[in-house]
């Protein structure tokens, strides 16, 4: 499995945390899974681009 791949495999783990957090009203585990998710999705982009990230994070 390539590096895009887990990348896009671990999006969609942590939609579906998010999704269950949400609905459990765990407002901390949200804001800290939609933090996570942000990061994850910047790596997807920057591995999609060809890995041209310039390191901020």
């Amino acid at each position: 499995m390539s590096r895009g791949q887990e990348l896009e495999r671990l999006v969609g783990d942590l939609s579906r945390a998010l999704e269950a957090a949400r609905r459990l009203g765990l407002s901390t585990t949200v804001y800290l899974l939609s933090m996570a998710l942000v990061e994850v999705r910047e790596a997807l982009d920057a591995a999609s681009d060809g890995g041209d990230d310039d390191g901020a994070a």
